[in-house]
């Protein structure tokens, strides 16, 4: 059975699950069955990489259904405000990770932890996490894909405490990025690349409405390098958000982002051809930079914040302080001090150095050609 013939079948192993047939907005489908046809004409799939998609599928659904599930007991946290949550984004392999884990210290803050992105539900107590079998679950998750190949740890490491990335909640409407790292499907990168995502972005506010709902004091730190590609869906959801946009050489960037998709894509793909994913990663981040400048000339400059990869690196709590003074964020002592704490047991290479070949068949003219209009716009220097 083809992927596209199995989607009745995914929903109703979902719902056996989940024990509720409610997946909230319907608009879901379209990129969901999108997706399904391009596994379907497109993918290398290997034996494993087919398997473990179709349970990922089942799960994403499942979720979605128990997302739906707590939020029609308690439709009481829709209406948690989610007031200009600050916002990492900016072309891959810039230091948004090293960043987001250092903001990620701040206790006046709330951040998206994997294992409640993951399983999307009411923060609890931090004593209690390790008793949750979500929380385990995510654990599990995280041994498994770093024994699978040991070498991931160094080129984007996650903790399932730790602050994660907003791709687990958009992928409960199947609009994310993380589905053509892990495989070829062209035809479905065209239409999350287009497509008016908005519908995805309110999934993601319910989402986090119902993550923070223990904490809604507090302000949102998230991050994502792919919002840079969505601004304006992001933006109809956020109007007030507060972005961090980071930058670097793109000829710095592509080329270990290349490296970290060939080793996601390598677990689930057989023959995958590392020149055709250059090439269309050089386009799609091209365009997605151009897009967002040109959607940033309409907003107020007061929401965007540059970090330069070199600035961060030279000072990262002087750099957390100008962000914290542009957004009007208060830096607490202790904020200050767990910052600092952190970034002293966990320097850069921690986990081993990413070593790669800047050769991935484009040259850094190239690259930087095509980017010319994002470097000038924004000083961004070559390195």
């Amino acid at each position: 059975m083809g992927f596209f013939e199995s989607e009745l079948q995914l929903h109703d192993l979902a719902i056996a699950e989940a024990g509720s047939d409610n997946f909230g907005d319907p608009a879901y489908l379209e990129g969901f069955r999108i997706l399904l046809k391009a596994y379907d004409k497109e993918s290398r799939l290997n034996d494993y990489g087919r398997a473990d998609t179709l349970q990922k599928l089942q799960m994403l659904l499942t979720r979605r259904l128990r997302a739906e599930q707590f939020l029609a007991s308690n439709p009481q946290v829709l209406v948690t405000p989610i007031e200009r949550p600050i916002i990492i984004c900016g072309l891959v392999r810039t230091g948004s990770t090293a960043l987001h884990y250092l903001m990620g210290q701040d206790p006046g803050m709330q951040c998206l932890e994997y294992w409640l992105a993951n399983s999307p539900q009411p923060r609890p107590p931090r004593q209690q996490w390790e008793s949750s079998a979500d929380f385990q679950a995510s654990v599990a998750e995280l041994d498994a894909m770093y024994e699978a190949d040991p070498s991931l740890k160094a080129m984007h490491f996650m903790m399932p405490d730790g602050p994660e990335e907003c791709r687990h909640l958009l992928s409960q409407s199947f609009t994310d990025d993380g589905f053509e790292v892990n495989a070829s499907i062209p035809s479905y990168s065209q239409w999350y690349e287009e497509a008016d995502l908005s519908f995805a972005y309110r999934q993601h506010k319910r989402l986090i409405q119902i993550i923070g709902s223990n904490d809604k004091q507090k302000r949102w730190l998230l991050k994502y390098p792919v919002h840079l590609r969505h601004l304006p869906s992001l933006f109809q959801v956020y109007p007030d958000a507060c972005v961090v946009w980071t930058h670097r050489d793109p000829a710095q960037v592509l080329p270990s982002y290349c490296s970290l998709m060939a080793g996601f894509r390598a677990i689930w793909e057989d023959n995958t051809d590392p020149k055709d994913m250059s090439d269309r990663q050089l386009e799609l981040w091209a365009r997605g930079a151009d897009k967002a400048l040109a959607f940033r000339q309409q907003c107020d400059p007061g929401q965007f914040y540059d970090l330069h990869f070199d600035d961060f690196m030279a000072d990262p709590i002087a750099a957390i302080e100008n962000i914290y003074g542009y957004f009007d964020q208060a830096y607490s002592g202790q904020a200050r001090e767990r910052m600092a704490s952190w970034h002293a047991n966990n320097r850069q290479h921690k986990h081993g150095k990413h070593s790669y070949s800047a050769d991935i068949g484009v040259s850094k003219e190239v690259i930087h050609k095509r980017f010319s209009s994002y470097m000038e716009a924004l000083n961004v220097r070559a390195e």
